[in-house]
């Protein structure tokens, strides 16, 4: 079983805290569509068993396309790939970018869940981060969206942002959750070189909140979403129970998928080895490979055990109910405490392990906020250990 996931890299206006593989929506949007299709079609013939229990668009701003092109990009993986009758099949969206008779097509075409980017409810916030958006406007999106027949549906969130305190965070929440969306993402702000908002904050021309104000935001907003009945069930995200992201704990379980798209990634078993490629990010580049009747591969590369089960470790320790040991041993025949002794026990000292069940090691709360030293811990390990 795999999941698939779509990128398209097309939007209205780049955000001015974006770094991903996204453009202002140009005329090889018009090809796009068709070059997806000729990927499918390519993929079927490399991996004609494939079995899908999870469908994901991404961008980008998938909605910045026709409709009528994203149901035609389903349809075509319907056609190829088995698909799971009860498959989840989201697409994400941006308020400005479709309507209600564009949410229906999508609706009547399968999609089943909707991921609609917020990201704040406050106008002046989403004018300094470069929303193109209003909350009336998101408001309007919501509205469609229900009356289209969505019925899950996720609301982005952020903390972090140049300007915003903790009271506007937490009435952001509030504002949304009174919606009762059955999912939100609430993630913090990442400032990443070379984007707007980075050339801005280093020259002084905008100013973040410093590291613990963001930190503060994110426990109250934990706990004001706890309080709502949003379970958080991975480090930045929350939902209503049996609403939790199918798609996304395919990639923190550490299972394999298949990307589609310019600058897609997947991670998929070839002739019994676990391998990662990514597709080309030029979507000039990604279209001239697929019109040659080629699949637009960049770069390709094995993934050995050592790896894998690393990558279980830092995937899965995202996750509040942490990792299976049952599942870890039975894909690689140790147990995932005995693998990494030293690193747990150092970090068993500082209490950062939740003991409830020993059937999985799972990260406290305080040790999910040290995530990233416990993962250096465990990066530690020498292959050379491992092979003894």
């Amino acid at each position: 079983m795999i999941g698939v996931y779509v990128h398209i890299p097309y939007c209205l206006k780049k955000c001015r805290y974006c770094d991903f593989c996204s453009i202002p929506i140009d005329e090889t949007a018009g090809r796009y569509r068709s070059a997806v299709e000729k990927e499918i079609a390519l993929s079927k013939a490399k991996y004609p068993d494939a079995r899908v229990k999870s469908i994901f668009f991404g961008g980008g701003t998938p909605t910045v396309l026709p409709a009528t092109d994203l149901a035609a990009i389903l349809d075509a993986i319907r056609a190829a790939f088995a698909v799971e009758e009860d498959a989840e099949i989201s697409v994400e969206c941006n308020p400005k970018t479709i309507g209600f008779d564009g949410l229906k097509t999508l609706r009547d075409a399968g999609f089943n869940r909707l991921s609609i980017g917020l990201q704040a409810t406050q106008d002046d916030l989403l004018r300094r981060i470069g929303r193109v958006h209003t909350y009336e406007e998101f408001l309007s999106t919501y509205d469609a969206a229900k009356n289209a027949g969505f019925r899950n549906i996720n609301v982005d969130l952020m903390h972090g942002l140049p300007g915003q305190t903790e009271r506007a965070y937490l009435d952001a929440i509030r504002t949304a959750a009174a919606l009762e969306p059955t999912h939100l993402s609430a993630y913090s702000l990442i400032l990443e070189e070379g984007t707007p908002l980075y050339d801005d904050v280093t020259a002084g021309r905008e100013t973040l909140p410093d590291a613990d104000a963001v930190a503060d935001m994110e426990d109250a907003g934990m706990a004001l979403l706890d309080s709502l009945g949003y379970r958080r069930y991975e480090v930045s995200n929350f939902a209503k129970p049996g609403y939790e992201c199918r798609h996304n704990l395919i990639y923190w379980q550490n299972e394999p998928y298949l990307g589609l798209g310019a600058a897609a990634h997947s991670s998929m078993i070839e002739d019994g080895l676990w391998v990662r490629f990514s597709n080309e990010s030029s979507i000039p580049a990604y279209l001239k490979k697929l019109e040659k009747g080629r699949l637009p591969r960049a770069e390709r590369i094995v993934i050995n055990t050592f790896e894998q089960m690393f990558e279980s470790v830092m995937l899965g320790l995202r996750l509040v109910n942490g990792i299976d040991r049952r599942a870890f041993f039975d894909r690689f025949g140790c147990d995932v405490i005995e693998t990494y002794r030293e690193a747990y026990d150092k970090n068993d000292r500082y209490g950062f392990w939740d003991h409830a069940d020993p059937a999985y090691l799972r990260l406290t709360k305080t040790g999910m906020d040290h995530l990233d030293s416990v993962l250096r811990d465990f990066r530690e390990r020498k292959l050379i250990d491992f092979l003894r």
